[in-house]
């Protein structure tokens, strides 16, 4: 007659316990030749390579090496920072209309892609004290500015773009015929305005209260583009239309 199996007191748990078979030592002792790590049987799997992303809104290098910075480090800028009580202003060591605009304004146009201080602060406000002076010393210096401005367009970096494109429409502003000795120079500075178009703060029902601080990237471009088409003479639209296709005439609506 088979006997049948009852739980068995363990004085260790205090309990009973229903009765287990010893593990088998050969289940557990039992050694390999590595023949199957060999094999490749516990690899995993390399996953499948995919095509690299374009990364085309991605910032690219902004190297500090702009040619603002050089000159101020070397002492050969007119300029310095007044520190006042409630904000810092730029100090003039010679009138800004005094200056020689075919040498100092493409300098200050190449550090607004600055993103340390002080050369940032120098540098914008800078450009801005000197478009304010200038009058029609502007105007013949508008083919050198060409390059700095497209460096900086070029970094895809929002807050120097957003620094660009104001600096831009206060460049048209500046003085007459600007505006049209612009338009040769759209292929150079639109291609990236017609990347960043779209590129709007989407708040819903929210109200955006930093408007004032003009950060928008979108707002910011669609403004320029209809301020060039309204500065920019008879053959503004047509060019911009060329460099950007889905823009829209502001002045035949």
């Amino acid at each position: 007659m088979q006997t049948e199996h009852v739980p068995v007191y363990s004085s260790a748990l205090g309990e009973h316990m229903w009765p287990s078979e010893p593990p088998d030592p050969a289940l557990y002792l039992r050694k390999g030749d590595g023949s199957r790590v060999r094999a490749g049987e516990f690899k995993k799997p390399m996953p499948t390579p995919c095509p690299p992303t374009a990364a085309a809104f991605a910032p690219r290098d902004n190297p500090p090496n702009s040619q603002f910075r050089k000159f101020y480090e070397r002492g050969d800028l007119p300029v310095a920072v007044e520190h006042k009580g409630t904000k810092n202003v730029i100090s003039w060591k010679v009138d800004p209309d005094k200056l020689d605009y075919h040498h100092y304004l493409p300098i200050f146009f190449d550090g607004i892609r600055e993103k340390e201080e002080p050369f940032r602060f120098l540098a914008v406000k800078g450009v801005e004290d000197m478009l304010k002076a200038g009058k029609n010393k502007i105007l013949p210096v508008i083919p050198q500015l060409i390059i700095p401005i497209k460096t900086a367009l070029n970094t895809r970096d929002n807050s120097v773009m957003c620094i660009t494109l104001q600096l831009l429409q206060k460049l048209v502003d500046s003085a007459d015929l600007v505006g049209e000795a612009l338009v040769p120079y759209y292929r150079q500075i639109l291609p990236i305005l017609n990347l960043f178009k779209n590129k709007n703060l989407n708040s819903g029902d929210k109200i955006d209260y930093s408007q004032r601080k003009k950060q928008c990237l979108g707002e910011l471009i669609m403004e320029t583009l209809q301020l060039f088409e309204a500065k920019g003479g008879d053959d503004a639209f047509i060019n911009i239309k060329y460099m950007v296709p889905t823009y829209e005439s502001c002045i035949n609506m």
